[in-house]
């Protein structure tokens, strides 16, 4: 059995994605998060949401929880029963799913989304876009916006961007 960190390269050790991926990258888990920006606190909401397998939602629950975006906390003694809110951590994963969700309605036609993110007063349709706060441009062109080794970064992760764009 080859285990997960055997088929690791080194500078993905260190690399953001692979480090946020090993968090939420898993299907259950994003899908768990996105009830959870919708209000769901409770197992039993979140089970008959998502049709979800007690331990597999266990399971999931554990690791959002260790990992720091939900915190369990009681909501009733007797029985003790627990629920499960985003802390602010989870929250500020909120931009990621809604990017992840304009994404996928994008390949869609308006009339096949299922799914649509609205603004509350106005009522329409929004279209997400990730900028940079700094100036607000898009960051989706791969000419602009380029990745290169931070400050921390490895030799491997130096090797893998060589040299920093000019400013």
């Amino acid at each position: 059995m080859v285990t997960l960190a055997s088929r690791v390269r080194l500078e993905d050790r260190e690399c953001p994605l692979s480090t946020t991926v090993q968090h939420v990258g898993e299907w259950w888990t994003l899908l768990i998060l996105h009830d959870a920006f919708d209000g769901y606190t409770r197992f039993d909401q979140f089970q008959e949401s998502l049709g979800i397998s007690s331990s597999m939602l266990t399971t999931r629950l554990k690791t959002l929880v260790a990992d720091g975006l939900l915190e369990r906390r009681p909501y009733r003694t007797n029985p003790v029963r627990h629920e499960y809110v985003l802390t602010e951590l989870g929250r500020s994963l909120r931009p990621v799913i809604v990017a992840l969700a304009a994404w996928g309605n994008a390949r869609l036609a308006p009339a096949e989304r299922s799914m649509i993110l609205v603004d509350t007063h106005s009522g329409e349709e929004v279209e997400p876009v990730v900028v940079d706060a700094r100036t607000g441009r898009r960051l989706d062109d791969s000419d602009t916006y380029v990745f290169t080794a931070g400050p921390a970064a490895s030799d491997a992760m130096r090797n893998r961007y060589p040299t920093r764009p000019r400013t």
